[in-house]
């Protein structure tokens, strides 16, 4: 029996339990679960950073937004307030479009 000892999706119980299957769960406390929403958020861009082709690229990336999802909600937020700080930064920072690769700046 494969052990994964890891955070999954909902569902994914049901899903299992589906193909008749057994398994062990838990119920993480919020300590053990951010720790575990930080670790699958490594994972998941993992994951989009192996990616060879924009279909998989965008499958690894909606993973990322639903990690995003959950760890706004964590903070007590949600993703359109994360939403709105992204839109404050990009107006005052400007976002990565341009494809600016700063290479040195020179102190006097």
């Amino acid at each position: 029996m494969p052990i994964y000892n890891k955070l999954v999706r909902d569902r994914i119980p049901e899903i299992i339990e589906d193909t008749g299957k057994t398994f062990s769960t838990k119920i993480l406390n919020n300590n053990d679960y951010i720790k575990e929403l930080r670790k699958k958020s490594f994972e998941e861009l993992e994951e989009y950073m192996n990616t060879t082709n924009n279909e998989d690229a965008i499958e690894e990336l909606a993973d990322l937004l639903e990690i995003i999802h959950a760890l706004a909600e964590y903070h007590e937020s949600s993703i359109e307030k994360v939403e709105e700080v992204r839109q404050k930064k990009a107006e005052k920072r400007g976002g990565f479009k341009e494809k600016i690769f700063l290479i040195e700046v020179e102190d006097e």
